[in-house]
């Protein structure tokens, strides 16, 4: 059984288990270049900062904000 997710404008059909990052790719090749390299990171569909490796659930939003310059981390102001 698949599960669907959105990544930015597609529709993909991914397995019930997989990351957010493995949506990504699911969605679009490419991305895993971009999400490796620090050119990209992603966010929810509110735009919060999602860990790559969390699980998607059944209609998750997932964007990839890629830039031409590598993303660095904020800052944590909790640390």
């Amino acid at each position: 059984m698949m599960i669907p997710v959105f990544v930015n404008d597609r529709r993909v059909a991914v397995a019930p288990g997989t990351t957010a990052a493995g949506a990504a790719i699911s969605a679009d090749a490419s991305h895993a270049e971009t999400l490796g390299d620090g050119r990209a990171y992603l966010t929810d569909g509110r735009g919060i900062r999602m860990d790559p490796s969390a699980l998607v659930g059944p209609g998750a939003i997932i964007r990839v904000v890629t830039s031409a310059r590598r993303v660095e981390e904020p800052p944590d102001d909790h640390a």
